[in-house]
């Protein structure tokens, strides 16, 4: 089909049906060029949506084949009602694009607090390069006893926080306790302007006693050392340190994945650890059953002299698994569970524990110096 060239494929289409919803997200199937195919739209951008109506979309990542793929986006309702603000926010993100949308940021909300903040007090600050390993953290901390944990989403991958299904089932089963999206990401329950702030909220607003911070789902890699988002890690676990946390570091490890970047451990965690974070972080490297598969991550972190640079710390991460498996929650991974790849899911669980442990000393931190 011809059309203009650009960097965006755009069709129009019609709503045949009304799916799923969560908080900021409808799944849709719409009607396009004679075939119909699922669609997301977010009510906040786009206004209200249903049957029938017609809809431009966004069809550009199914075109292409791309794992962001396999649906459409909804920019736009034709002839839908117009829409007012909601609130007073004036934080602007998205910032320049058609959409971008207004905030009500903690920086607005919460100034005196945070200008008041003495830092994070020695909170463990959860570090993950994975948006599916934010459940095994999480679960990790509660399995140690930790009575809230936060999670802050940056702007690495998917910006609309509401984008996720995993954040609203951890909130739903008492593993997450609250939400934040930071920098250019928005839709959490709160928003922050800087991974900075958002840590801070964490602790002074959420009250939290663990942080995990992860990109939403979508992360890109490019099969280069250097173009891959999941290395903006390091900056958090740098931003931890500066606002006097305790940075955790959790480990990419897989003995499923085919790609040999990713096997063992993967390049991303070590490319992080040994060029990007320059704090010194507390790195929970699991316990696994298998010593051939132990040996092979230990000489993984050896090899890149991780041990000079930072504390391996070996964790066990089953307590994480067991409090999964508890509350019936089931986490997937690259499609792949706890079965298929468990040194994936030990590796963040053991994350959370660590930091769990963590925890408690931050809590005597704070009262010796309050």
């Amino acid at each position: 089909m011809g059309g203009e060239r650009a960097g965006i494929r755009l069709r129009r289409g019609v709503v045949v049906s009304v799916g799923g919803s969560r908080p900021g997200a409808i799944e849709l199937v719409v009607e396009v060029e004679g075939e119909r195919a699922p669609a997301l739209a977010y009510p906040d951008l786009t206004g209200s949506v249903g049957v029938g109506d017609v809809v431009l979309l966004n069809t550009t990542a199914v075109a292409l084949g791309l794992g962001t793929g396999g649906f459409h986006l909804v920019i736009a309702v034709e002839g839908g009602p117009t829409t007012e603000l909601a609130h007073g926010g004036r934080v602007m993100k998205a910032r320049y694009t058609p959409q971008q949308v207004a905030v009500r940021s903690v920086e607005e909300t919460h100034r005196d607090v945070l200008e008041g903040s003495r830092g994070l007090r020695g909170t463990p600050v959860v570090a993950a390069p994975l948006h599916s390993m934010i459940g095994p953290v999480a679960a990790g901390a509660k399995a140690s006893g930790v009575a809230r944990v936060a999670y802050v989403m940056t702007d690495g991958a998917a910006l609309p926080g509401s984008f996720s299904l995993l954040v609203p089932r951890l909130r739903d089963a008492g593993l997450l306790d609250g939400s934040i999206t930071c920098g250019q990401a928005f839709g959490g329950e709160l928003e922050a302007v800087t991974i900075w702030t958002g840590l801070l909220a964490a602790v002074e607003v959420l009250e939290a006693d663990v942080v995990v911070v992860a990109d939403g789902p979508g992360n890109l890699g490019t099969d280069t050392t250097w173009g891959v988002s999941a290395l903006g890690s390091g900056h958090a676990l740098n931003a931890a340190e500066a606002l006097e946390g305790v940075p955790v570091a959790a480990l990419r490890v897989s003995f499923a994945e085919a790609r040999p970047r990713h096997r063992v451990v993967s390049h991303h965690s070590l490319t992080i650890l040994e060029k990007v974070c320059t704090s010194g972080a507390n790195v929970a490297v699991p316990v696994l059953d298998d010593a051939r598969e132990r040996d092979a991550v230990w000489e993984a972190l050896r090899g890149r002299k991780l041990e000079e640079r930072h504390q391996l710390v070996e964790v066990d991460g089953r307590p994480a698994l067991a409090k999964l498996d508890e509350l019936g929650f089931d986490v997937k991974s690259m499609g792949r569970t706890q079965r298929d790849d468990p040194a994936f899911f030990l590796a963040a669980g053991a994350a959370g524990v660590l930091a769990g442990r963590m925890a408690e000393e931050s809590r005597r931190y704070r009262g010796a110096n309050e």
